[in-house]
């Protein structure tokens, strides 16, 4: 029998993560939100590590907001050289 994987949104992760921080016993926590320890904790380390850029979903590059500046400033960096080339 093939097990269905559960998919949960990116509010109901970032909404797990925040009771949790207020939780003594976060096992008990993830039980009651129907997910494992384990899972919660690793939903945890990524929303501290990426902040507000955490649990996109598929295909979207997470980035520390430090790498999203850098991304965004190499793009207009590309931009700018392009429309100089044009001139």
């Amino acid at each position: 029998m093939k097990k269905v994987r559960k998919i949960y949104d990116a509010s109901f992760k970032e909404q797990a993560v925040q009771l949790s921080y207020d939780r003594t016993n976060v096992s008990e926590h993830a039980r009651e939100l129907g997910i494992t320890a384990p899972q919660l904790y690793k939903w945890r380390k990524e929303f501290e590590t990426f902040g507000e850029g955490s649990f996109h979903g598929k295909g979207n590059l997470k980035q520390t907001p430090e790498q999203a500046k850098i991304h965004e400033l190499e793009k207009k960096l590309k931009d700018a050289v392009r429309s100089w080339r044009k001139n």
